[in-house]
């Protein structure tokens, strides 16, 4: 029986995490010492989501795929992808510097880690006044430079950095050197895909003791060596009450939803499962053409809610007011 379906978080302690997401969970594990990221829809095969809601709770986003196939993501999204979600949606709270990193292209990463590459997005939360992001290189660069950048630890000089407050958007294409500063919380759209290779990270030492490996190697086949463009990072602007597109990629589509009042949404158009992502307050998700008892399911900030591309007339009821990212995939 398919219906709206709410998931339990994976939580993960990092060395840079915070204190604030955590706050949105009941289920941190007692010797986290923060929680730096939550997946909150994850088809990863360590690391799957589990429902949480309704007559299938307890049962893994693979589970699902494997029982409902098309009828869970859409037909052309099952025809390309099978038994596995395109797309993995998370939280992240940096209270330190991330890595910097780059992640591969689809084509590197089936041919030597045998999954899909990452292109990935950001969507900004309230932050701290410091939050800033890298993107890109702020001018050509070669090996050599990299290496010997790396070596005298002045590699953050040649990356373009950007302040960033609530509500802006970043794309980052896969091979696009880029990385979170302190004080940055964001909501991340991405491939369903762990694949990160790191450059460089400040040469800090984990719990093990030991400073934390990297892919250099592997970095530098992958990444774009050219100057990135400027404005790289765009405000979202959404419309009171409407659905507004803040970012259309082959990989997903993301749009923002601000209300204050009830809004039906008509998805017959779509091939597609459509998922939510809550980065403001909270709100009530109902399937209208749903026959399950469980076709209303509750959302707050740091939640996320998967409606099955069988599913196509939602009505969402916001209490007070909220703000959602709506997720789908184009084929």
């Amino acid at each position: 029986m398919l219906y709206p379906f709410k998931f339990r978080p994976q939580l993960f302690h990092k060395l840079w995490g915070g204190h604030t997401i955590e706050k949105w969970y009941n289920n941190v594990p007692s010797e986290y010492e923060n929680v730096g990221e939550a997946w909150v829809i994850s088809d990863i095969e360590k690391y799957p989501t589990e429902v949480a809601n309704g007559p299938h709770t307890g049962d893994s986003l693979q589970d699902l795929l494997e029982v409902y196939m098309d009828e869970l993501v859409g037909e052309k999204i099952y025809d390309t992808f099978g038994n596995h979600f395109p797309v993995l949606l998370k939280f992240i709270d940096a209270v330190d510097d991330l890595s910097i990193q780059v992640h591969p292209g689809d084509e590197y990463a089936l041919e030597n880690e045998k999954c899909l590459g990452k292109t990935e997005m950001w969507y900004v939360l309230p932050s701290g006044d410091e939050a800033a992001i890298y993107l890109g290189w702020n001018q050509g660069m070669n090996i050599s430079l990299i290496h010997a950048a790396i070596q005298d630890n002045s590699l953050a000089r040649f990356l373009r950095e950007y302040k960033v407050k609530e509500g802006d958007v970043a794309l980052i294409p896969a091979g696009t050197v880029h990385a979170m500063k302190r004080n940055t919380i964001v909501a991340e759209i991405q491939e369903n895909s762990d694949i990160t290779y790191r450059l460089y990270d400040y040469n800090r030492v984990g719990n093990d003791g030991r400073t934390r490996p990297l892919k250099l190697d592997k970095a530098l086949r992958v990444m774009d060596f050219s100057a990135s463009e400027e404005n790289a990072v765009q405000h979202s602007k959404p419309i009171l009450n409407g659905a507004v597109n803040i970012q259309k990629t082959p990989y997903f589509t993301t749009n923002i939803l601000h209300l204050t009042q009830p809004a039906q949404r008509d998805y017959a158009p779509l091939d597609s499962f459509v998922a939510y992502m809550c980065v403001e307050g909270s709100c009530t998700v109902t399937a209208l053409d749903c026959d399950a008892e469980d076709k209303t399911a509750t959302m707050r900030l740091g939640e996320a809610v998967l409606i099955p591309a069988s599913l196509n007339d939602i009505v969402i009821e916001p209490k007070s007011e909220c703000k959602l990212l709506e997720v789908y995939v184009e084929l």
